[in-house]
């Protein structure tokens, strides 16, 4: 790319990235992607890199997501990113609701998680790691609820590339308890269902992951590093969703139960603007 060419993508994606920031700040939904269609997961995670930069307040973490299958050829990729915010992740009391202020006419649901915590800073040259060798950062696994979220209600329609440049549809995280033996834990024995207003709407367990929650924490350790934001001491990664994807709206009440490990409530409200 020639250097104006460079310029304008550049500024292009800047555009689109306050577009989706402002939406966000002003609790307003969008009535449609605000520009061209990114071509490529790169081209989106240049939006999203130019939004964290807008964004005020820093990140404490990251999720990650399931690139479709369908798609997973054409874009080079079977998972996607998006950052988590200070601010934007809550540790309520036992038995207490988390809260998930949703952008009416925007795109809103809960998604059940194992999170992972970490310990220790990674190395940010090193690019290439195994579930073992991740592990080792590792402090805890918790429960938790992923508040999946955006102003575009259309974001996951319109597929992965535009998925990474609002966030990677991300809103907030809501933090449960923690996973006792998480180390030697069997991923097909972290169970869960996912409830909303009292009705089961998903099962599922960490099996679901590819490569499991140690697997999904080392691949993200590689993608953070190539973008020159290796994971850092008490950063959070939520690893992939469990149960599937459940649209809640305002006044929605959502439970993720992992049964004897607990469980993480959630209550969804209208979005503020801040």
């Amino acid at each position: 790319m020639t250097e104006p060419a460079a310029t304008t993508a550049r500024e292009g994606a800047t555009e689109i990235a306050r577009s989706f920031v402002d939406a966000r700040q002003q609790a307003r939904a969008l009535p449609g992607f605000p520009g061209p269609l990114p071509r490529s997961l790169d081209e989106g995670y240049r939006i999203q890199e130019a939004a964290i930069g807008l964004w005020p307040a820093k990140v404490v973490g990251w999720k990650i997501g399931k690139v479709p299958p369908a798609v997973q050829a054409e874009v080079g990729e079977t998972r996607l990113v998006g950052p988590i915010f200070a601010g934007n992740v809550q540790r309520p009391a036992a038995g207490e609701p988390g809260v998930f202020a949703t952008i009416p006419g925007g795109f809103s649901a809960v998604e059940a998680e194992v999170v992972i915590r970490l310990a220790k800073d990674a190395p940010p040259d090193k690019l290439d790691w195994t579930p073992e060798e991740a592990l080792d950062l590792v402090d805890a696994f918790l429960i938790g609820c992923e508040a999946a979220g955006s102003p575009l209600a259309t974001i996951n329609e319109l597929g992965p590339r535009v998925v990474v440049s609002d966030f990677g549809n991300n809103a907030g995280l809501i933090l449960g308890p923690a996973i006792p033996g998480w180390r030697d834990a069997d991923p097909s024995a972290l169970t869960c269902r996912t409830l909303v207003n009292g009705v089961e709407v998903g099962t599922g367990s960490a099996a679901n992951l590819e490569g499991g929650p140690a697997g999904c924490l080392a691949w993200i350790l590689g993608h953070t590093a190539r973008r020159g934001r290796p994971l850092r001491a008490g950063d959070l990664v939520t690893t992939g969703q469990l149960t599937g994807i459940h649209d809640v709206r305002p006044g929605d009440e959502a439970i993720i139960d992992f049964g004897a490990l607990g469980q993480v409530r959630c209550t969804a409200t209208i979005a503020q603007a801040k």
